[in-house]
């Protein structure tokens, strides 16, 4: 077993903080920081170590682990004044789990190459579904810890995520050593900026099943169906989806899910609009129709400027009951 030298870690956020607990639980020493200092206090009290800067945690651990909310925060927290390029040792290994432009993790790659260490993209998914849990009811405790929260955090938190890694192989064996103390399933994509690609597609068609989740959801309600009665009949049938069987966006099919909380908690109406703005750019960059998942762009965007934009996204349901002029 390698020895547990220390990891730092960079983004103590919603999913950050988590993510690096359980590191903590599986014995590796944490360098720490965040651009909230207040977030670092329960690490530092618990004896791990807190950084001044990117840089600083570059100097003191040569495996990091990145967790950022966007491409900017990325190119910041690398190449910034005070970024871990500034740092970096030769031979260490960098990875960033945050959801960003694959465009970006290539171009981190690059710089962070010519600095003689590693860069791996590893974004990450949790659904809450590992084998051993055989209920959606099951899955959906594993999803909610005590208040609402979405899929990826309580993934998160029971170290069941998902991480989808880009880089070059000979390094995926070091990544997966610490990937898999935080996650059920570490699935190696390919080159850099194939697990970002891999989380982009995922989250479009994340999008897009919700949308069509909750508009036959409408219809059936609005043609007499109780909401209940039909969210069965779906997950019995062959239109059964994640939207309809585990987060139903129907306010009072399900307990422990967002829209039996007033769409309040899980995953933003904001960020589900980013990422179908990250898979709108893989498109264009690739000449690839994406119909539906433009479609679902465009919807995202209306229901951030509608007041949509801190609700969670599966309020797309009550965007359409409310909306009368499709």
């Amino acid at each position: 077993m390698a020895s547990k030298t220390p990891v730092g870690f960079i983004g103590l956020g919603n999913m950050g903080n988590p993510m690096a607990k359980n590191l903590m639980k599986h014995g590796y020493p944490l360098i720490v920081y965040d651009v909230f200092p207040d977030v670092c206090k329960e690490f530092k009290e618990a004896g791990e170590q807190v950084a001044s800067s990117p840089a600083d945690v570059a100097e003191k651990a040569d495996r990091i682990i990145t967790m950022l909310p966007s491409s900017m925060n990325s190119v910041e927290v690398y190449s910034g004044a005070n970024g871990i390029l500034k740092k970096v040792k030769k031979g260490s290994l960098l990875i960033d789990s945050s959801t960003i432009d694959p465009s970006v993790s290539k171009e981190l790659a690059k710089e962070v190459e010519k600095m003689g260490a590693v860069f791996m993209d590893a974004p990450v998914s949790g659904d809450c579904s590992d084998k051993q849990i055989q209920s959606s009811a099951e899955r959906r405790e594993l999803c909610v810890v005590g208040e609402q929260v979405d899929s990826g955090v309580g993934a998160a938190r029971s170290g069941n995520l998902t991480f989808m890694v880009g880089g070059v192989e000979d390094e995926f064996a070091a990544a997966q050593e610490l990937l898999g103390c935080m996650g059920s399933n570490v699935v190696y994509c390919g080159a850099v900026g194939t697990g970002q690609s891999a989380k982009i597609c995922n989250n479009m068609l994340l999008a897009i099943s919700m949308i069509g989740t909750a508009e036959a959801m409408n219809l059936g309600i609005r043609s007499g169906l109780d909401p209940k009665l039909l969210a069965k009949i779906l997950n019995m049938s062959s239109g059964r989806c994640w939207s309809s069987d585990t987060y139903n966006p129907v306010p009072g099919v399900m307990h422990g899910v967002p829209s039996s909380n007033n769409y309040q908690g899980g995953f933003g109406t904001t960020l589900m609009a980013k990422d179908l703005g990250l898979a709108q750019d893989s498109a264009t960059s690739t000449k690839t129709p994406i119909l539906l998942g433009s479609l679902a762009h465009q919807i995202y965007r209306m229901m951030c400027s509608k007041g949509y934009s801190k609700k969670d996204f599966s309020s797309v349901f009550q965007y359409l009951r409310e909306e009368e002029t499709f």
